[in-house]
């Protein structure tokens, strides 16, 4: 890995450390509280009934914690904008941190597409006539603004942006149990729809299973936090405060949001599985509750989680790009800082590409779209399996060198149990993301390939590199401990 670059770096040349403690727990809310919670839950829902949706959401949630902790440890200790390609880099192989960050960088930027592409459906439910191209242009330039202020500046946006969703949730929540117990919406309903005909688990193991795979997509963002480290104020004590405080918040609000559309709403309302905002789970029993213009005020706050998911993606891939290009892994001007230590030209690159990926919607019935999108899918599983491969390698490495675990800001617990628990199971969601092609009489040769494309791309990238610089793995005492300045 060439890191000449880094040497020369002077104070002119360094991110700010302007991220409070309060920036780094709503920018990881942020991150994880989406479409996955006011959308997906009800399909999650629909497909293993309100039992089989906790269990899912559950384990998934507990292998996040791991995956959470794991790299709080590396992150308190060792806080940089590059996070997991740097641990990966320098606790596991530098062909392997290469592609980790590539594989991050491309998984943001596509999903910022992706984001303008939901902007766009979310202002025609308002305005069904109007052009697409003034909302998408509009939005990129709300998240462009943001990231191009400062650090600060997009701390502050990405801050109230959770904070919008963190309280609809809530609200949410209360209301539920308020309708659960006949106190609003009428009469009490209790576990009628808990235990109603194949209820409260429906479809047995493979409908758990299917909910499962998804659930993992919901939970995606969360390690936004590491990236962030690079420029938080005294990462050593806001790290771990924020991953613990961050991880039981989502639990809860994903477990008991879940709760609550089971108990109101019976699975078998076929409505649920509707991806459309007017019969969201949260709009369907808000309007139950007597709340008016529910579904307009659910398309506002679902509209502001959609810019807070783009604000924060192009945040995380344009740090990890500018880092790549003080490796010289990317062409050298995208490693440049402004005065304001905005790295401008990363954000600006970043921005381009996923414009452009955006464009691909409106060509060929957008069939290169789907092909980006799903092959940046998997993108989200490869990195949280390289934070658990690079902690396990990390702790080992520390005390093979005579580090001592009293000189760890921050200890992750259950190790190593927890992060090779959650090494399987992200394994495991990897291969078994289109389990139900394997189930069937005939294979569907065309769906496993724009399922499976992010896989082999990132394994093309990660060989290339190391056939090219014949890097091998690290000994575990020649791994580098030596901090970073950003």
């Amino acid at each position: 890995m060439e890191n000449s670059s880094r040497s020369a770096e002077s104070d002119q040349n360094q991110l700010k450390r302007k991220l409070k403690a309060r920036h780094l727990i709503m920018i990881s809310l942020g991150g994880s509280i989406g479409t996955g919670i006011f959308l997906a839950s009800g399909g999650a829902i629909h497909k293993a009934g309100p039992g089989g949706a906790l269990v899912a959401y559950a384990a998934i949630g507990i292998m996040v914690y791991f995956l959470m902790t794991s790299l709080a440890e590396m992150a308190a200790y060792m806080p940089v904008a590059g996070s997991f390609k740097v641990y990966a880099t320098k606790f596991v192989d530098p062909a392997f941190g290469f592609a980790i960050g590539w594989n991050y960088w491309y998984n943001w930027a596509i999903t910022i597409a992706a984001e303008l592409a939901a902007v766009v459906l979310i202002m025609k439910f308002w305005f069904p006539d109007s052009p697409s191209f003034i909302w998408s242009g509009i939005a990129l330039l709300i998240m462009f603004g943001f990231n191009y202020l400062s650090v600060k500046g997009f701390g502050e946006a990405e801050f109230w942006f959770a904070l919008i969703k963190v309280v609809t949730v809530i609200i949410f929540i209360v209301t539920g149990f308020f309708m659960i117990f006949g106190i609003m919406g009428g009469e009490s309903i209790g576990f009628t729809n808990f235990t109603i005909e194949d209820a409260p688990f429906n479809g047995g193991f493979f409908a758990i299973l299917g909910v499962f795979m998804a659930a993992g997509f919901s939970f995606q963002g969360t390690e936004l936090l590491g990236v962030a480290a690079g420029e938080s104020e005294n990462p050593e004590k806001s790290i771990p405060n924020a991953i613990n405080s961050v991880f039981w918040r989502i639990l809860l609000f994903y477990i008991l949001a879940i709760f609550v559309i089971g108990m109101v709403l019976p699975y078998t309302d076929e409505r649920l599985l509707s991806d459309a905002i007017a019969v969201s789970p949260f709009t369907l029993i808000f309007e139950r509750a007597g709340l008016a213009f529910a579904a307009s005020v659910m398309n506002a706050i679902i509209l502001t989680s959609v810019l807070s998911a783009g604000n924060s993606g192009m945040y995380a891939s344009t740090r990890m790009l500018w880092d790549l290009a003080r490796d010289g892994n990317a062409p050298k001007f995208l490693g440049k800082l402004d005065k304001r230590g905005v790295p401008v030209n990363a954000l600006i690159a970043t921005t381009l590409v996923g414009s452009l990926a955006f464009l691909t919607t409106f060509f060929g019935d957008g069939v290169v779209y789907v092909w980006l999108l799903n092959a940046s899918g998997m993108a989200g599983f490869v990195t949280w399996l390289g934070i658990a491969i690079s902690h396990y390698r990390f702790r080992r490495a520390y005390i093979a060198q005579g580090g001592d675990m009293d000189d760890l800001p921050y200890r992750a617990k259950w190790f190593p149990i927890g992060p090779l628990l959650a090494l399987f199971l992200c394994l495991f969601i990897i291969v078994g993301q289109n389990f139900e092609s394997f189930l069937e009489n005939k294979v569907d040769w065309n769906t496993l390939i724009v399922t499976y494309i992010g896989l082999p791309l990132f394994l093309i990238v990660w060989l290339s590199y190391k056939i090219k610089h014949k890097t091998k793995l690290i000994p575990l005492k020649e791994c580098d401990f030596e901090k970073e300045e950003n």
